[in-house]
């Protein structure tokens, strides 16, 4: 099981698809997790295989 170290209401992003821009985290099941990215809309994500990145508030 993979450690992970947000939860919903989190911003996050995707460093392989920084196009999609920050996402907020909607849900967590598992390993996945649903982001709702500014750019491209609401994504399932699975963490085993894509590393989020957390958007710490600025």
């Amino acid at each position: 099981m993979m450690l992970i170290d947000f939860e919903p209401g989190d911003y996050v992003k995707n460093p392989a698809k920084r196009e999609w821009g920050i996402g907020q985290v909607q849900s967590i099941i598992d390993n996945k997790v649903t982001v709702n990215f500014e750019n491209f809309g609401k994504r399932v994500i699975n963490i085993e295989n894509v590393k989020l990145e957390k958007v710490e508030n600025e």
